[in-house]
């Protein structure tokens, strides 16, 4: 759309784990059958100025960090053979860690064009600290997303992502809950996880207009990415994904789960 004036993009995101399903005994390569999901979505994009009226979204910023130069993170996630010549996908155990240094490149870059400017100089003079008087007397400063954002779609890659998520950006509960309902009723659909959380904040939350929303999403490689919108008027209405889903029947079963972080609150 940046190179093509007055123009539309149909993106389409989609997980089929038909392709890369593994039938083999390799436990390392078996957890992507149990991880992931089938799921689609598609949105209509566009540059034209008459489209305005009717446009849910406008895109204001996009960050993507990508750290293939790091063997660790390349073979984090690698689709290869077997012992026995089965193809299928690999996880390695460093992929959380992959993950969160990845998140870390990602926010440093996302921060200066979103947060405020007192955010950033907390940020700024903790670094400085850290860098005179050394990184073990100091902690690093997380800046407060909140202030930059109202509501955060976060890639549904399990409930250890989510919940590791909102412990290291301090998220509130309420922030976090459509990404938990989307895992909890969709599964890991990779890239077009972010978009049912979106459907889900449209359905039961409510966006009002001005609101921030930031979509952060993870993948192979490894990559990390987000893209902030702005919604252009108020929304509420039921996505035909979500109709009749029960939140209360939701609520239940993740506060029964073990280790849910309601009880470690507790």
């Amino acid at each position: 759309l940046l190179s093509n004036r007055s123009t539309y993009a149909l993106v389409l995101s989609t997980e089929n784990i038909t392709q890369n399903w593994y039938f083999g005994n390799n436990r390392s390569m078996l957890m992507p059958n149990c991880l992931f999901r089938v799921g689609g979505a598609a949105m209509l994009l566009s540059n034209r100025r008459r489209e305005g009226w009717r446009a849910k979204y406008e895109l204001l910023h996009t960050v993507r960090t990508h750290l293939g130069a790091n063997d660790a993170a390349y073979n984090c996630i690698f689709q290869t053979e077997d012992e026995n010549g089965t193809v299928g996908v690999r996880l390695s155990k460093e992929l959380m860690a992959v993950a969160g240094e990845a998140l870390k490149v990602n926010v440093t870059t996302l921060g200066p064009l979103v947060l405020p400017i007192s955010e950033q100089l907390l940020f700024v003079a903790n670094l400085v600290m850290r860098k005179l008087f050394g990184k073990k007397g100091l902690k690093p400063y997380i800046p407060d997303f909140k202030l930059a954002f109202n509501k955060v779609c976060i890639h549904t890659g399990g409930r250890a992502v989510i919940d590791e998520i909102e412990k290291q950006l301090r998220l509130t509960n309420d922030m976090v809950e459509p990404s938990r309902a989307t895992l909890y009723q969709f599964g890991n659909t990779s890239s077009s996880s972010v978009w049912y959380v979106l459907a889900y904040i449209e359905s039961y939350v409510g966006l009002k207009r001005g609101e921030k929303i930031w979509q952060m999403g993870f993948g192979s490689g490894f990559k990390c990415n987000s893209a902030v919108w702005r919604a252009r008027r108020r929304i509420k209405n039921v996505h035909p994904a979500w109709e009749n889903f029960d939140i209360q029947e939701m609520r239940d079963h993740l506060a029964s789960l073990p280790n849910h972080h309601t009880k470690k609150q507790a």
